[in-house]
């Protein structure tokens, strides 16, 4: 009996899954950083091809290849190569007939990004179809199919690209250098903003055809107010067609000088798609955003966010009648206390609209209206999560056909297709998955608890390699920025936390108050009490953790996050001692110097009751430098040269805290990297150090026996 159980064993060790489980390896920064990363999916009108984008990075600067890559939806043939070039492509869109695409790309020759043409039908090489100063992105195609819409920054007063092209020649003349300003915002970010304002072009098809800018002279691109959704990619009109192609719908702002003193809102605007001057659809202060039609015309969809007092409010979806007329209503259709809306495509039956959110740290997919009520999951998302949702606005017979990313913490992205009955989906890609599936790591694991303040509270945590129950382990606290985030169920670059945990630690990630996808509520609480109540979440988390596990060393924890997550490790610095180390990553040390030196301003204090020389005890009461003498607790401090959001100067006051504290301390200052460390080496780096200063505190990291 007893060989008989040898030879069942031997079998056993011999059998593929075992074998495969043995050469899986613990997780290394490259297999985090060489992950191929894909972009959001372009789905044809017909529902038959989709195109993406794959990015194959590098560590070595210059050598990171982006090409598009095409795959049938039906996933009847392998994904291929469509783009093979230096430069990468961007912001694809399908011509209505699903013959061509067209994209923004910088190619040689080019001084600026243009627009290109390929045609998937006729074969050949994309063709450039604008030849604009001051270069085109955002390409969408008038329905009719022949002419494109996109968007261009342009300086004041240029009505012509000749009158650009003088501009930036008079520019760059100067013999002097400064950044002059009259209002703000200035900079955002990692960069410094300028006069420069989005404006909207029309350019035909027709051979020698000049693109057109529809804003040119108008009363409301001459406002001082006047400008786009900034971003950290840029500044965006978010723009689309009337189902006609005789009119675009776009959303601007005309208030942004409010930017420290007031919210910036925009709102929605039409103009004639030959020039002239928009009329605005939208009144009041309330913020509106992405609009997009129904397939049948009569519909005009847009996201709004409500501005009232309160520091975060969820996104809603709102349907109107199109033509608008003077008494046109919107009508909420989905989000609002209990989801906020993200990106939503309307569906082809004409009456419903398929939109993600955010919902219990998963990125869900929902239709609205569904029979059991305004809105409805599309079945149950129980791992994983989904983004750059798209569905087709042509129909087969009475069905739909959708697309999306789909990753989880241990599936990184590939492009899916998705069931619209069920929710399932079906993998249309396989980029990344043999790296993955050689990696020895475990999905997220999650609980909840109930706070002492009443509230419910999620969390994910993940497992070490080789994790065995019956050993000890330390506990990292992975503190998430925001704080209107959540963390979710994907696979990350930036604070991944099976690399974190390689060495041998359990890491746990908490949704504290004032994050997103527990309901409105949930995310405003934090209004008011910026640091203290988040804090005590996340504790509070540690110590259910450790009663729940007890592969949990409760002797052995340490913190850190990066963002708000830095603002939270470093209250955590100067009211507990519960931490062995920690790790802050642009985080907040005065809460007076952020408010003046941030790019973003008015939330801040909006958030603490009013401006610092107002009598607000928030300003003092949860500055954690006004607790400097507390500090006890060995900090290893960095923060990006480049980083506008958190400048340098709170990671400089809050290293010579510690310094004058005589507290063992350590600060890294990337030069060239913004909020995120993002170049290749930088990262390694930064892992290293992570690893480093907490086996320093902690002892040796790898799980130890009980």
């Amino acid at each position: 009996m007893r060989s008989i159980r040898l030879l069942a064993c031997t079998l056993w060790l011999l059998s593929p899954i075992a074998l495969a489980a043995q050469q899986r390896h613990t997780i290394t920064h490259e297999d985090v950083f060489l992950m191929k990363r894909l972009s959001s999916p372009a789905i044809s009108p017909d529902g038959r091809w989709v195109v993406f984008s794959v990015t194959e990075p590098s560590y070595t600067e210059g050598e990171q290849v982006s090409d598009l890559w095409i795959v049938l939806l039906d996933g009847s043939a392998e994904p291929r190569r469509l783009t093979n070039s230096k430069g990468g492509e961007s912001g694809v869109d399908w011509s209505p007939d699903s013959r061509r695409i067209a994209f923004s790309a910088r190619r040689e020759g080019d001084d600026a990004a243009q627009l290109y043409v390929l045609d998937l039908t006729g074969g050949g090489e994309a063709q450039r179809v604008t030849n604009i100063s001051t270069g085109a992105s955002s390409p969408l195609w008038r329905p009719d199919g022949r002419a494109i819409l996109f968007s261009s920054m342009v300086y004041p007063g240029a009505t012509t690209d000749s009158a650009n092209r003088a501009a930036a020649a008079e520019r760059k003349a100067r013999k002097y250098n400064a950044r002059v300003y009259d209002a703000s915002p200035i900079r955002l970010w990692d960069h410094w903003l300028d006069d420069r304002r989005p404006h909207l072009f029309v350019q035909p098809l027709e051979p020698n055809a000049q693109a057109r800018d529809i804003l040119a002279g108008s009363q409301l691109v001459q406002g001082a107010g006047f400008g786009g959704q900034l971003g950290n990619s840029g500044e965006d009109l978010a723009a689309a067609w009337t189902p006609d192609g005789k009119l675009v719908v776009f959303a601007a702002t005309t208030n942004r000088g409010d930017w420290t003193h007031g919210d910036v809102v925009q709102a929605l605007w039409v103009v004639n798609a030959t020039a002239g001057e928009p009329l605005r659809l939208t009144q009041g202060r309330d913020d509106y955003d992405a609009p997009q039609f129904s397939t049948d015309g009569k519909t005009l969809y847009a996201v709004t966010t409500p501005t009232t007092e309160k520091t975060f409010n969820n996104h809603r979806l709102l349907a109107w009648p199109w033509p608008m007329s003077g008494t046109s209503a919107p009508r909420v259709i989905a989000g609002g206390t209990e989801h906020s809306v993200g990106g939503y495509n309307p569906a082809p039956d004409k009456r419903s609209v398929y939109f993600l959110a955010e919902d219990a740290g998963h990125t869900r997919l929902f239709r609205t209206p569904a029979p059991e009520g305004r809105e409805q999951e599309v079945g149950r998302v129980t791992s994983g999560t989904f983004s750059g949702l798209q569905v087709a606005p042509a129909t087969t017979g009475s069905s739909v056909k959708m697309a999306a990313v789909w990753e989880s913490a241990t599936n990184p992205p590939e492009i899916v297709r998705i069931d619209p009955a069920t929710g399932r989906w079906t993998a249309l890609t396989k980029f990344n998955s043999d790296r993955a599936a050689k990696i020895d790591w475990q999905p997220l694991r999650e609980f909840w608890f109930t706070s002492v303040r009443g509230n419910r509270i999620h969390s994910f945590y993940s497992l070490p390699p080789g994790f065995d129950s019956t050993r000890s382990y330390p506990l990292f606290v992975l503190i998430h920025g925001g704080a209107a985030n959540m963390w979710t169920d994907n696979f990350g670059l930036r604070w991944n936390p099976h690399l974190l945990g390689a060495a041998g630690y359990v890491i746990l990630m908490t949704d504290y108050t004032g994050s997103t996808g527990y309901g409105e509520k949930f995310s405003q609480d934090i209004q008011f009490d910026p640091l203290e109540g988040p804090a005590n979440d996340i504790n509070e988390a540690a110590d259910s953790a450790i009663k729940r596990f007890r592969f949990i060393d409760a002797s052995r924890q340490v913190a850190g996050g990066a963002s708000y997550g830095g603002h939270l490790t470093n209250w955590l610095a100067v009211t507990t001692t519960r931490y062995r180390a920690l790790v802050s990553h642009a985080g907040e040390w005065d809460l007076e110097t952020q408010w003046a030196t941030s790019d973003y301003n008015y939330d801040r204090e909006r958030n603490v009751g009013g401006p610092p020389w107002e009598d607000h005890p928030l300003w003092k009461t949860q500055s954690p430098m006004r607790r400097a003498a507390n500090l006890h607790t060995p900090v290893l401090v960095s923060v990006g040269e480049r980083d506008f959001r958190v400048p340098m100067n709170n990671a400089l006051e809050f290293w010579t805290a510690l310094q004058r504290q005589q507290i063992p301390s350590r600060l890294i200052i990337w030069p060239e990297e913004n909020h995120w460390v993002l170049k290749g080496e930088d990262s390694r780096f930064f892992y290293r150090e992570v690893a480093a200063w907490l086996a320093r505190w902690l002892g040796a990291p790898a799980a130890t026996g009980q």
